[in-house]
């Protein structure tokens, strides 16, 4: 911990609280591959703090994806305490989340609130935000745009492929023949009007609150299509099969949805790809396989 550390979190609980706050104690917990993250508690109650050496406001778009999951109701979602930059380093302030018990009921709870997540659309009916976020350490660009599948491919794959080129992950070869999945996408992929999406769920980022409350963290927000997100929740192992059985009693699913889900997977494979390496590029070339 940075022998500057603790004159920090004193300016940053200042700027949340406006007045001094006794600081009882930290712990340091789990934070992600980018961030540290501590338990903090005070005599006002007990937080979580993220903490980012990055100095420009690295959280900003991240408090932003939680004000507005937050304010759409539908799930749980930490509220925000406070976010800036403290000493050139960043920070986000987060209500503490007691941990729980996943039970049945939670998987059951949080399938039907993903599904009303998803039913909340965006005003303009296009899918994007009204700015660019990050995904991980990664840009993610959010023009809006009236056609999913010209955003699916300009906007996730095009971007991701490219950038894999660029850090030589690729070849040439191996970029020429993954555009060729872009013509392939029309006759696969489903239409549905822009949902509100977490944009970032697999099993890292949700929590079981006290009382078996399904709580998201660490979004990648935007209007897209539902079922990008539902591919993603069954890359890495999947979620509850009641997850799956009480979201399609909110909002079903159409029939098929297991090749669309490949196709999706491949915009979390290429950010992983990206972010962690070669290895994830044989889940790349599995889906090539079987559409092209």
């Amino acid at each position: 911990m940075p022998s500057d550390f603790f004159p920090s979190i004193e300016i940053i609980l200042e700027n949340a609280f406006g007045s001094a706050t006794q600081l009882d104690s930290i712990q340091m917990v789990g934070g992600g591959c980018i961030n540290q993250a501590f338990k903090v508690e005070t005599n006002r109650g007990t937080f979580f703090l993220k903490w980012n050496e990055n100095g420009d406001n690295f959280f900003r778009n991240e408090e932003r994806g939680l004000h507005l999951l937050r304010e759409s109701g539908c799930i749980s979602i930490p509220e925000v305490i406070g976010a800036g930059v403290a000493d050139h380093r960043s920070y986000l302030l987060l209500e503490y989340i007691a941990p729980g018990y996943a039970s049945k009921q939670f998987w059951d709870d949080f399938g039907r609130q993903l599904a009303r997540l998803h039913q909340v659309s965006s005003k303009n009916e296009c899918y994007g935000l009204d700015h660019n976020n990050e995904i991980g350490r990664l840009g993610q660009k959010n023009e809006w745009t009236k056609d999913w599948i010209e955003f699916f491919i300009q906007q996730r794959l095009e971007i991701q492929i490219t950038l894999a080129y660029y850090h030589e992950l690729v070849d040439k070869a191996f970029l020429e023949r993954f555009r060729r999945i872009y013509s392939v996408l029309p006759t696969v992929l489903a239409q549905s009007p822009p949902s509100l999406l977490h944009g970032d769920l697999w099993s890292g980022n949700f929590l079981v609150g006290e009382n078996s409350i399904p709580v998201l963290i660490d979004p990648a927000v935007y209007f897209g299509h539902r079922e990008i997100e539902l591919a993603f929740t069954q890359l890495f192992g999947g979620f509850d099969r009641h997850f799956y059985q009480s979201y399609q009693e909110v909002w079903p699913i159409e029939p098929e949805f297991g090749d669309r889900a490949a196709l999706y997977n491949l915009y979390p494979l290429l950010v992983h790809v990206n972010l962690f390496g070669v290895s994830y590029l044989s889940g790349v070339e599995q889906t090539l396989r079987r559409f092209l």
